[in-house]
């Protein structure tokens, strides 16, 4: 840095500390929302999904090999297959759009495609069951619909559209994974598939969420018994580890893991703590008076429905938590033109998403990404609220 960015930085955090309004209820009220989202994050998220995640990117990144990652989601793969195996694969996690970094980090290192890899990132948090179920019975069954076709299109559209716009830079990157020789497999398929297996279902299991009512469901007896069957799956696991991998193998995983952590933590963590300052957490008020947010997505205007996609993108939000927020929101006048831009713009991005998507893609493939999730969100909230109205 040159000492005239030096001097002009000490200027300005000068101003900063000499005009900041401490005594401010708002300030500190933003302040204490950015320190209690971190909190909450923390707890509720970082044991159960980030660290899981991290392991299961770090295995891919060790025991997948680049050849089997490029048959099925390479750029040369079969479309139908790739895009397929995509959203299906990020559709089972049914994660938030932080949990699926790892795993997005993962096989766009080993090789896939960037249009299949996007396809999955979308794919992971956008297109979770549980939420669309949540949405038809809660916003309404017109609105469950839309939420779930607008998912698994957009992620095939858009990642369909990423490919093209990058098509000569993927080119360049995916010939020198190509010329990266075969590894020979030291297991058999079946035991791949299984210990894979084994690490997603303890991923989905522990964190199972509570169903909205109802004693006598399926969701029910599956969410009283998880710690049973996540001790189970976990018992499981360590035993094939134990008896497939050996030590150099073991070692290898958890550094790669490591490496995975050392990428995404800090910067998923900065960006919780700005979320939280801005917006606050689900119910509560950052910096920006919800009043304001309320205000600006009233009706079903082009403009409502832009502002509701550009909040959603930005603002955190853990897996399920989006359907009760915009059931506040539709109360206080939120038209469901702009409820469905959020719900297809929220749960796939956030803030501190995107500042470790552009560590893996850069800032050029990542402004992209957002911006074709905004604008497709936009567009089709819109044309849903003409279309209901």
């Amino acid at each position: 840095m040159s000492d005239r960015k030096t001097f002009a930085l000490f200027v300005g955090l000068f101003l900063v500390a000499w005009f900041l309004p401490v005594e401010s209820p708002r300030l500190q009220g933003a302040i204490h929302e950015a320190l209690a989202l971190t909190q909450w994050y923390a707890r509720e998220h970082v044991l159960l999904c980030l660290i899981p995640a991290f392991f299961i990117a770090g295995a891919i990144a060790v025991f997948v090999s680049q050849q089997s990652v490029m048959h099925y989601l390479g750029a040369q793969a079969n479309r139908l297959v790739s895009y397929g195996v995509a959203s299906v694969s990020g559709s089972v996690l049914a994660v938030c759009s932080c949990t699926v970094l790892p795993l997005f980090a993962g096989i766009y290192a080993r090789g896939a495609g960037l249009g299949p890899a996007t396809a999955f990132l979308y794919a992971g948090p956008a297109i979770n069951v549980l939420a669309i179920i949540m949405t038809a019975r809660i916003l309404g069954l017109q609105l469950g619909i839309a939420r779930a076709l607008g998912a698994v299109g957009f992620s095939v559209v858009i990642g369909a559209l990423m490919a093209f716009l990058f098509r000569k830079e993927e080119q360049e990157r995916l010939g020198d994974l190509i010329a990266l020789p075969e590894e020979a497999p030291r297991r058999t398929l079946g035991q791949t598939v299984v210990y894979f297996a084994l690490m997603v279902a303890l991923l989905v299991f522990l964190n199972w969420s509570a169903p909205d009512g109802g004693d006598g469901t399926l969701w029910r007896a599956v969410y009283d018994a998880k710690w049973w069957i996540s001790a189970a799956l976990a018992v499981l696991l360590a035993f094939v580890v134990w008896r497939w991998f050996a030590r150099d193998e073991l070692l290898a995983w958890g550094a790669s893991s490591w490496d995975y952590a050392k990428l995404i933590f800090p910067l998923l963590l900065g960006g919780v703590l700005i979320a939280g300052f801005l917006l606050g957490r689900p119910g509560h008020e950052g910096i920006i008076p919800s009043e304001w947010v309320e205000a600006v997505v009233g009706g079903n205007g082009l403009d409502a429905n832009l502002i509701a996609s550009v909040i959603g993108a930005f603002m955190y939000f853990a897996t399920l938590t989006e359907v009760p927020i915009v059931q506040g929101l539709m109360g206080s006048g939120m038209g469901e033109g702009p409820a469905l831009a959020l719900l297809l713009a929220g749960p796939a991005l956030s803030l501190p998403s995107m500042l470790v998507i552009r560590q893996v893609l850069g800032t050029k493939k990542t402004v992209t990404y957002v911006a074709l999730v905004v604008v497709m969100a936009t567009l089709t909230g819109w044309l849903f609220g003409h279309w209901v109205a």
